[in-house]
């Protein structure tokens, strides 16, 4: 759509293309300028040939879909298995009563047959939950976890640790590792209260 203006200033053509209800990306893509240019020209305090536009809010909120919490059952059956449970020691530090597998892979803390927390150890379930138990001053999720761990543990009783080593992949000739794939999985599927990223 051609527009046809005695308006000699870029400014003036941008205000009367946006008169014309144009969009402002529009607007910068016909006049062959930059967007932002054309933003700050209809923002401008002076722009009285453009009509002040209210959008209306929905007075309705979005509708926000609720992850189910994800049950003890779902981990066995998707074949996930008891690898130990975090205790507090005589000395209220974080320990696991049983040696942890060393091979790469998924592990979730459950309490009351629901899990709490997923997450993926790419260096080896051993080593990843050893920093949760003797976290470093800069490793910030492995320090939330301890004092998480630690006051849930507070009262007695304990978390257990259920772990998964599923293999990697392969798509249409390209690696896929198994382990970040179904963690990633069960915090976009679950409510896990104690992941950060389960809450998007």
């Amino acid at each position: 759509m051609e527009v046809e203006t005695d308006n000699t200033t870029i400014s003036s053509q941008i205000r009367a293309l946006a008169a014309e209800g144009m969009a402002t990306a529009e607007i910068a893509r016909r006049l062959g300028i930059r967007y932002q240019h054309a933003y700050n020209v209809l923002k401008g305090g002076d722009r009285p040939s453009v009509p002040a536009v209210r959008l209306e809010r929905s007075l309705v909120p979005p509708l926000r879909t609720v992850k189910p919490p994800l049950p003890l059952s779902v981990l066995i059956d998707g074949g996930f298995t008891l690898a130990g449970r975090w205790m507090m020691s005589p000395a209220d530090e974080l320990v696991v009563d049983l040696p942890l597998p060393k091979e790469v892979g998924v592990y979730a803390f459950v309490k009351d047959s629901i899990a709490l927390y997923v997450g993926v150890a790419t260096m080896g379930i051993s080593k990843r939950l050893y920093f949760y138990g003797r976290p470093g001053i800069s490793q910030r999720t492995s320090l939330r976890l301890n004092k998480t761990l630690k006051a849930e543990l507070a009262g007695a009783g304990s978390i257990e640790i259920y772990v998964a080593t599923p293999p990697d992949l392969e798509w249409n000739g390209l690696p896929v590792h198994g382990s970040a794939g179904l963690e990633l999985g069960l915090i976009k599927k679950y409510a896990l209260p104690w992941n950060m990223r389960s809450a998007g």
